[in-house]
């Protein structure tokens, strides 16, 4: 049989196996929160995801992919072998994918990202020596593996600090839910038309200015508005009913939180030695203020925030879809990128400056990552959904929110960032707003030990993949 037909064939193979090791342990990160905090069973979640992840991977893949293939080393060096540089590919993808599948049979999340830009760094800087690896390139990526889960985390903070200031820490938690919802609808609908037709679906030859877009937009995320209007104006308020679950009652939580308030005001009005008194006071109050919430159970002492939860939970689930259609997007090009940079190079003999990644190569990859999902997808998703905190709708909501406008930016961008990164980054800036009572620091840690692990793990496994498809086709 032809070389360059078994090459093409195991090519597309192992990159098939990396997207279905992507669906099996990185499609947790979209869909364990909904799981979590009951929003979603296991069984609608592979299936939502199913859905969303490869769409996300269809419509905006493209302009990771092309990150992933070209950007990380200089395939100029392999001009005159360009064997060595799909043998270097598809020694990576091998590596990755089996890294990949050992953490997923154990259940830790890591870093899909970190995997394959760690093999293809190894590779190339075997192969071809250090000054191969692109670490300008290397290192906007690696930037972008630090300010992800910061954005994220600051993203997730102030939506779940607005919902506590405007939602949860009031008297009336059900009405002021009634009053935010049409804005956070708008919000939330205007951001995912936004990431889909902003040049997303190129892929299909259509494109849109961004006015158009905009325009669009805003008209989805007014329809939202509305609709989110009109159903809460019908939704009935349930009587409010105090349950004694806490020391502290929410009302007087509240109140004190008014006081500090008027207490401010009175500060910058006032001079000298006022002035200073005032402040002490107010510092006096302000700690009060804090011990109170932390002994204060919001969600619990009163009837009407479990009927707010109930509510969030609905917008949880678009939030997960939110997230899975972003991951889609991004993650895909994990796969892909080095498939796509095999096959132009089997296809014309030679390594092309630049090229297109078809849609049917990124039909494929969403597919494995589907397959992932539906098949090992529950080992991983136990573990972000059940072991890292106790979540509740709106806690999982703003994290998954954070998480995933943080992933659609970085598409957009072109820079191929870790979706576990963002998905921790917004649980933890969830509870530095105070929304987490039981986080597993221990879970945190062993998955941030896992970031860096596996940079140099897949690196030397996609070195040892390169060597052994050297000896049998060389």
């Amino acid at each position: 049989m032809d070389t360059d037909l078994i090459l093409k064939i195991l090519v597309l193979l192992v990159g098939f196996y990396m997207a279905w090791n992507i669906g099996a342990n990185d499609v947790a990160n979209a869909m364990g929160t909904s799981v979590g905090s009951k929003a979603l069973t296991l069984r609608r979640a592979v299936l939502i995801a199913a859905v969303l992840e490869f769409s996300g991977a269809f419509f905006v893949g493209a302009s990771v992919s092309e990150t992933m293939q070209k950007g990380i080393i200089n395939t100029e060096m392999f001009i005159g072998e360009p064997i060595i540089l799909v043998l270097g590919m598809c020694g990576a993808l091998l590596g990755t994918s089996v890294w990949l599948q050992i953490a997923s049979y154990f259940g830790w999340p890591v870093s899909t990202t970190h995997a394959i830009v760690g093999a293809i760094i190894g590779f190339g800087a075997a192969v071809g020596g250090v000054d191969t690896v692109r670490w300008g390139e290397v290192g906007s990526i690696a930037a972008s593996w630090i300010l992800s889960p910061l954005l994220s985390a600051v993203i997730s903070y102030a939506m779940f600090s607005t919902l506590q200031r405007k939602v949860l820490f009031t008297m009336k938690p059900m009405q002021a839910t009634k009053k935010i919802l049409p804005l956070i609808a708008f919000i939330f609908a205007a951001t995912f038309t936004l990431a889909l037709f902003f040049n997303g679906l190129k892929n299909m030859s259509i494109q849109f200015s961004f006015p158009q877009v905009l325009a669009i937009a805003v008209l989805i995320g007014s329809t939202a508005a509305s609709l989110a209007f009109f159903i809460m104006r019908r939704l009935k308020v349930p009587v409010a009913e105090n349950v004694p679950h806490s020391e502290h009652s929410p009302q007087a939580a509240i109140s004190i939180q008014k006081a500090i308030r008027h207490l401010q005001k009175v500060r910058t009005s006032t001079l000298s030695e006022t002035n200073e008194k005032i402040s002490q006071i107010l510092s006096d109050v302000q700690a009060l203020s804090q011990k109170m919430h932390q002994k204060t159970d919001f969600t619990q002492s009163h009837s009407e925030y479990r009927s707010v939860e109930k509510v969030f939970s609905v917008l949880q689930i678009l939030s997960a879809c939110f997230v899975a259609f972003s991951h889609g997007a991004n993650d895909v090009a994990n796969a892909i990128g080095p498939v796509a940079a095999v096959l132009d190079i089997l296809k014309h003999k030679t390594i092309l400056v630049s090229s297109t990644v078809p849609s049917w190569l990124l039909a494929l990859g969403g597919l494995g990552i589907v397959v992932g999902l539906a098949t090992w997808g529950w080992r991983v998703i136990e573990t972000i959904g059940r072991k890292i905190t106790e979540l509740t709708p709106t806690r999982g909501f703003c994290a998954e929110f954070g998480a995933a406008t943080t992933i659609l930016l970085a598409s957009k961008l072109g820079l191929p960032i870790s979706t576990t990164h963002c998905l921790v980054g917004a649980v933890l800036g969830v509870g530095i707003a105070g929304g987490l009572r039981a986080l597993n620091l221990n879970t945190i840690r062993e998955i941030v030990l896992s970031w860096f692990i596996t940079l140099p793990v897949s690196a030397l496994m996609g070195i040892f993949f390169f060597y052994i498809l050297k000896i049998i086709f060389i």
